[in-house]
Order: structure tokens, then sequence, then C-alpha cells
């Protein structure tokens, strides 16, 4: 039986871990081919229980690699964060925002976190961090593309950091049996 994007979520939040004990901070770094398996985890988990996403086919850990590979040759940032058990607790990157020259240095991120991993201020962390080496890479702009349904804390994640609500595109995506927008958001950086 399919749940709709609202009873998966509130099955994810009761499925977040409650810490007995203060959480260490968790460790921002360069992501590694090595992580891509942990990244295809949290990637997959979003694209079978949300609408965050518009992918409907789960992704090949090959995919990540290319992916990952790609983003690295243009020397631009892809990050995650680790918890103190080694394990991926989310991951950020910024990739082209379109192909055409001008558009160089405008690109769009993106943010996923461990479902387990929310509300911990982990993607605030990874969004500091993306911005910063976003714009040590050259980076003038930022967009994010966000669906309208479902990743309201996203977009006050990117609200929070001075990203402007540049648009809405109604019906764009279909996913679950429904038809699905976006919301466009920029940062001049």
């Amino acid at each position: 039986m399919a749940l709709d994007s609202e009873t998966r979520w509130r099955l994810a939040r009761k499925a977040k871990l409650k810490p007995t004990e203060p959480v260490a901070e968790p460790v921002i770094r360069s992501a590694l081919e090595t992580d891509m398996l942990q990244v295809l985890e949290i990637y997959n988990y979003y694209i079978q229980n949300s609408v965050v996403t518009f992918d409907i086919e789960s992704m090949t850990l090959s995919a990540w690699i290319e992916k990952f590979r790609w983003i690295q040759g243009l020397q631009l940032p892809f990050i995650v964060a680790v918890g103190t058990d080694g394990h991926i607790l989310g991951f950020a990157y910024v990739a082209p925002w379109r192909q055409k020259a001008a558009y160089k240095r405008t690109v769009e991120n993106s943010i996923y976190l461990r479902p387990a991993a929310t509300g911990k201020r982990i993607g605030t962390k990874l969004m500091e961090s993306l911005i910063e080496q976003s714009r040590a890479c050259g980076v003038k702009e930022i967009v994010a593309v966000i669906s309208d349904k479902g990743a309201e804390s996203s977009i006050a994640l990117h609200e929070s950091f001075g990203f402007k609500n540049q648009g809405h595109l109604a019906k764009v995506g279909f996913k679950f049996g429904r038809w699905l927008g976006i919301v466009l958001l920029q940062k001049s950086i």
C-alpha cells in the first residue's frame, strides 16, 4: 500500500533516534568516493519516501560515483557531515545550474540528511560550509529548487541563510500519483 507524503514524514519523524546524552558535533569534510555508498542510501530513502526529490527510480552506486567525479572535476564542493561513529549523517553539493557558458558562476545546491539526523542543525552546518566553499571557488549565485510540498524545513533553512524567493512553478513534476510544483530560491554570495 502506497503512503502519502505526509504519512511518510510522520513515520520518519517517529523513527528519529532520541539521544540520551549530548550529541557530539559532526565533522564537516570534503566527500570521498568511498562515501558514495552512504550518500546513495540517504538519497534513495528520499526517492522512495518523499517528494523532496523528483527522482522516481532509485539511483545506483555507479551513478553517484559518476556524479561525484563530475562535480569534483569541476572543482565544486561536495561535502559530508560525519558522526562520531563514522557514519555519514548528511551531504551537500553544488552543481552547475545550466550547461551554457554564461551560467558558469551560478550553481544549484542540494542538501540531504539521514532522517534520524534532522532537527539537529546538521543541515545548518552543511549549508554554512557549502556557501563558504562555493564562494571560495568563484561561485556568485546559488539557486535552490525545492518541492512546494513536504519541504517546508528546507525552504526555511534556505531563507535563514538569506536565500530570496524568486518564484513558483506549479505542477511541473508528477510523483506518488499527484502533481507537484517547485519553489525557486536564490542567494548572491
